[in-house]
């Protein structure tokens, strides 16, 4: 696909629209804007925009849909596959400044907000009402809610709670040709036509550019317990996780994390940990509500469980301060393994009970292709981060021999019933392996839905498909 090179006249009229301390050319905020969090890939683009409003994108996609400018969407840039990558050039347009929570509806415990909120900072402002919004993916201190929307994050308390789809009732979009819309309505049930408000989720900002969101809100659970159990097997703590299910307890959060993640956290950061040499893995589980003595009845009953598995001697959080230890582990991890090793990730996500069976099948696929892997994830709901290690291999190997090796782990999760991504999005770096999953016909419906809304493929070109 070929874009038109910006110009003089299109700066111009850029700086008409927005401002032109909000127009940026210099090489400085080029490299800057030319990268997010996936591996150690750089596309620059041409120029970076930051408007501030609505009918401001809404001028610029319809002028850049006339002149045949790509323009990519973009926010914290915190994101893992390469959403957010301008590999095209042409423009990268922030959202960061549309950044303020328009309304909070205590009667009806709903919320308007736009894309570039911080995800923290709205779960903190909620929280001082007494209300809760769930979705909390690893970056969420930095991450922006437009983000979330547009990769359909989850987070740990996804298993209990949802993952970002599950609290948006409605929200406004400018499509690719510069209309403004609305995809539904500020109701908790809508059975009226297509649903485009789900479409729009998870779509990576190829579909549409999301300026508002109205979010649904519960109440606050007020008490919660953490758990960090050992495991002799890493295996036997993923067998676990389903019995966990089965026993009848659904808990807030069920984290695997595999003992060298844990090893290279505890060395990348301050947390004063022990691990003992027989331990493969760690599950962090939490519980919450409103009772804490059913909280600890559930932990009685997790505690019966794990013992089936041949768990070690369980750490029950006994404060606030080693509470936020045990999270700061989980969180730690993907920037630990990142100052580790050139690496690349993958989002995987099986049924919860074939967890087991992936996590070693990959090793067996490492074992073949020359490869290490470390591997941790939200194993309550079955999705596993392998995190591919570069290590002692070679160049050659790492850019032949390893394409082959993460097509067999989609292979192996295609056939435990699982697909690519669970909550990280295919974007730039995961497409080429599409057909896994999909047949022509189903690849030719979803290309077909681009089309419609993007005749012009100027949106986020590039991503999901190639």
């Amino acid at each position: 696909m070929e874009y038109k090179k910006i110009n003089f006249d299109d700066i111009s009229f850029f700086k008409k629209v927005i401002g032109s301390d909000y127009v940026f050319t210099d090489e400085e905020k080029l490299v800057e804007y030319s990268h997010d969090e996936t591996e150690d890939l750089s596309y620059p683009p041409e120029v970076v925009l930051k408007p501030k409003t609505s009918d401001e994108i809404a001028n610029i996609l319809k002028y850049c849909n006339t002149e045949n400018i790509a323009v990519t969407p973009c926010g914290a840039r915190t994101g893992l596959s390469g959403g957010s990558l301008p590999i095209f050039g042409g423009v990268s347009l922030s959202l960061e400044r549309l950044n303020s929570i328009k309304e909070i509806d205590e009667r009806n415990l709903q919320a308007t907000v736009e894309p570039g909120v911080i995800t923290q900072t709205f779960r903190d402002i909620v929280k001082e009402k007494g209300l809760f919004y769930p979705p909390d993916p690893s970056s969420k201190g930095s991450c922006q809610l437009g983000g979330n929307l547009a990769e359909n994050a989850g987070g740990p308390r996804a298993v209990k709670y949802g993952v970002t789809k599950d609290y948006v009732l409605n929200l406004e979009v400018v499509l690719p040709t510069g209309e403004i819309i609305w995809t539904g309505a500020n109701v908790l049930k809508n059975s009226t036509g297509y649903d485009l408000t789900a479409l729009m989720i998870g779509s990576e900002g190829t579909l549409g550019i999301i300026t508002k969101i109205v979010f649904r809100l519960i109440p606050l659970p007020t008490q919660d317990i953490t758990l960090l159990i050992p495991f002799h097997s890493a295996e036997k703590a993923c067998e676990a996780v389903s019995a966990v299910f089965r026993a009848g307890i659904t808990p807030s959060a069920l984290e695997f994390i595999e003992r060298d993640a844990t090893l290279w956290t505890i060395k990348y950061t301050d947390i004063d940990m022990q691990i003992a040499d027989d331990v493969k893995a760690h599950l962090l589980v939490e519980v919450d509500g409103d009772d804490i003595d059913k909280l600890y009845k559930d932990c009685e009953r997790i505690e019966k469980v794990m013992r089936q598995f041949d768990c070690g001697e369980i750490l029950l959080a006994d404060s606030e301060s080693q509470k936020n230890q045990i999270w700061k582990l989980r969180r730690a991890i993907a920037e630990s393994v990142k100052s580790n090793s050139v690496y690349k990730e993958e989002d995987t996500v099986v049924p919860r009970a074939e967890l087991a069976k992936l996590l070693s099948g990959v090793k067996q696929i490492g074992d073949k292709y020359g490869f290490k892997s470390v591997c941790y994830g939200h194993a309550g709901d079955g999705n596993l981060h392998i995190n591919i290690i570069k290590g002692d291999m070679s160049d050659e190997d790492w850019n032949t021999k390893l394409t082959l090796g993460i097509r067999k782990i989609f292979e192996l999760t295609k056939s435990l019933g699982g697909t690519l991504s669970g909550e990280h999005g295919i974007g730039f770096v995961q497409k080429e392996y599409m057909d896994i999953v999909f047949s022509e016909k189903e690849i030719k419906l979803q290309k077909g839905i681009k089309q419609l809304f993007d005749p012009n493929r100027i949106l986020n070109p590039g991503k999901i498909f190639s």
